[in-house]
């Protein structure tokens, strides 16, 4: 990843920040100029709680370049509390994670850009944190 693509995808990675449709309230991850649900211009910037729940997930064990050293991990689909769906890794799990479980975004450490090169950090899911 160039550090100039990093720069233009940090709101997204690291702050989960979307769109909003002005004109049928669908919520967008990730920014489109276009709304996918009505195909109208939607430009409204919006922030997702960061909130969800796991809709499917699987342990990967032969992993992708870059991501060798990370390997076992488990990657999700996660269903946002505002309705879109996005892939994840899950992290800072105790037990087998389970689907319907309540998950919550943390920024961490995805890759580094080689020994010396640029760290990469993004979007993770954990279990999510109940507060009385």
């Amino acid at each position: 990843m160039q550090i100039s693509q990093n720069w233009r995808t940090k709101a997204q990675r690291y702050a989960l920040v979307g769109e909003q449709c002005p004109h049928c309230s669908h919520y967008i991850f990730p920014p489109r100029d276009v709304c996918p649900n009505c195909e109208a211009e939607a430009k409204t910037v919006h922030q997702f709680s960061g909130k969800g729940e796991i809709f499917s997930f699987t342990t990967i064990t032969d992993a992708p370049a870059g991501f060798e050293e990370q390997a076992p991990y488990v990657l999700a689909i996660v269903k946002l509390d505002e309705g879109p769906m996005l892939t994840a890794q899950l992290t800072d799990f105790d037990s087998e994670p389970e689907i319907g479980m309540r998950v919550e975004m943390v920024t961490r450490k995805l890759k580094a850009e080689g020994p010396q090169g640029m760290i990469v950090y993004g979007y993770k899911f954990r279990p999510a944190v109940v507060r009385n």
